[in-house]
């Protein structure tokens, strides 16, 4: 039997009843797709529907007997919300939407979300895409932040909030999209090669500096 984690529900502050969070691919929705989460929460008498900091849609103030049935309405991936892994992957609208960006954010963040979400790592992981220098993703306290101007992608590392939060460093600038693909997943393994067990990747680069992962992209 699955314990609840693995089930994707999250123990609310009442001790009695469960959030659970779809996936959502860098927060991209259809109309059907709202329709469906607004009936599984009508449904089963949801107390909230929440808007996460991760542009997921959570469900909030679910019964325990009800989570399974929820899930199986909804016919979603879960959201990786909890665990050492890889996290859902934040993107802007960048140069599909927004008139100010100046790489394709949502591209590629898709990409990476296809490709990492759920990945499990050293350490629990974050990823944003930003399409300029605005950093509407908030790329700049992420593990891996990527960041569009004009002459390709900036790459930043080592970011996070929490506790003890700590602003990225860069660590490579000027790629195109395939280059930055590469960089993004010599980085991945590079961390998954140096970290410590629960060690973010900011504490890893604090440890080691970053000489690790610019010899990893050389």
């Amino acid at each position: 039997m699955l314990k609840l984690g693995e089930k994707g529900a999250i123990l609310q502050r009442d001790k009695q009843t469960y959030a659970i969070a779809p996936h959502i691919p860098c927060g991209v929705v259809t109309p059907q797709l709202l329709r469906t989460i607004a009936d599984v929460a009508e449904k089963f008498e949801a107390q909230a529907i929440k808007i996460t900091g991760a542009t997921r849609v959570a469900i909030v103030g679910l019964k325990e007997k009800d989570i399974d049935a929820a899930w199986n309405e909804l016919q979603l991936e879960k959201g990786a919300a909890v665990g050492l892994c890889v996290r859902s992957v934040r993107a802007c609208p960048g140069t599909t939407f927004c008139r100010l960006g100046k790489q394709d954010a949502l591209g590629i963040g898709m990409q990476l979300d296809k490709k990492y979400h759920s990945l499990l790592l050293p350490g629990k992981f974050k990823m944003a895409v930003s399409g300029c220098h605005l950093s509407c993703a908030e790329s700049w306290v992420r593990d891996i932040g990527l960041i569009g101007q004009k002459e390709g992608w900036q790459m930043v590392i080592g970011g996070n909030v929490g506790a003890a939060p700590r602003i990225a460093q860069e660590l490579a600038v000027e790629l195109d999209d395939k280059q930055v693909l590469e960089a993004v997943e010599k980085t991945v393994q590079c961390y998954r090669e140096v970290a410590n067990k629960g060690e973010r990747l900011g504490k890893t680069i604090d440890r080691l500096g970053l000489k690790p992962f610019i010899e990893a992209l050389s």
